[in-house]
């Protein structure tokens, strides 16, 4: 369980992260919503190490990750995949995957060799096929398509078998059909992989459809939790957020 108790951070007189406590279940999904300034990405930037909170706790299955570096929360068990895709775009699909295995074994204390192991080619093959990118296993990131690129960020997040993975608004940048694409991926690897998901997203069409528990932010405070029914019908989820476009009773 990644549980999550008073984190705090501020930036001069500003609290980005204000007194934040929740839990993630282990194997559950949930949405991270708010409007613009409402510390989503902050809170993103904490739990992996990117930002040292000035308080509280973040533990994984009892171990406090606050304040550890990046590699160090990473081996812990929580992975992320960038708003803007973070790859190596001089490689293929498939030597960028085996790298990020390849790199995670030597920190794990396995010895370097010139040719990849087995375990190491199948995590990959794996993850690849996962996500949908086998069939362009030899194609230069560079290359992909915007969602495929951020398909590839996602499968470099996964090969490292995380508990937590954080989706940093996985469809950012993509049109109608590509986004319905991508959280499709998104649930079905959640389901497969029964691992925790936690994902920010801006389009609410998404989230009220696939995320069965949503947490709201705003001003760096929770604004509420609950299920899409519940968040949809939280007046001050409305007032401060949704507006009456998607608040409401469902008709």
């Amino acid at each position: 369980m990644l549980s999550i108790r008073h984190l705090a951070k501020s930036f001069g007189g500003l609290k980005a992260t204000d007194d934040v406590s929740l839990e993630f279940a282990d194997g559950s999904l949930t949405a991270v919503i708010g409007p613009n300034g409402a510390g989503k990405s902050t809170f993103f930037n904490l739990i992996t190490g990117a930002l040292t909170p000035d308080g509280g706790q973040i533990l994984l299955d009892g171990v406090d990750l606050a304040g550890r570096s990046p590699p160090d929360i990473m081996r812990h068990g929580i992975g992320r995949a960038f708003q803007v895709a973070s790859i190596f775009p001089s490689l293929t699909v498939e030597e960028t995957m085996l790298a990020a295995v390849c790199a995670d074994q030597r920190r794990n204390g396995i010895l370097h060799r010139r040719f990849p192991l087995p375990e190491t080619r199948d995590r990959a093959e794996h993850a690849m096929e996962m996500l949908g990118l086998a069939n362009k296993r030899q194609r230069v990131a560079a290359t992909l398509a915007h969602g495929d690129q951020k398909l590839l960020d996602i499968a470099l997040a996964l090969v490292l078998d995380p508990k937590v993975l954080l989706l940093d608004e996985p469809t950012a940048g993509m049109g109608p059909e590509e986004r319905w694409r991508m959280i499709d991926k998104v649930r079905e690897l959640w389901e497969k992989e029964k691992i925790t998901v936690v994902f920010i997203e801006h389009d609410m069409d998404i989230v009220f459809k696939i995320a069965p528990s949503i947490v709201v932010l705003c001003y760096g405070r929770i604004l509420a939790t609950g299920t899409p029914d519940a968040i949809r019908n939280n007046d001050a989820v409305i007032d401060a957020y949704l507006g009456t476009e998607h608040g409401g009773a469902p008709t």
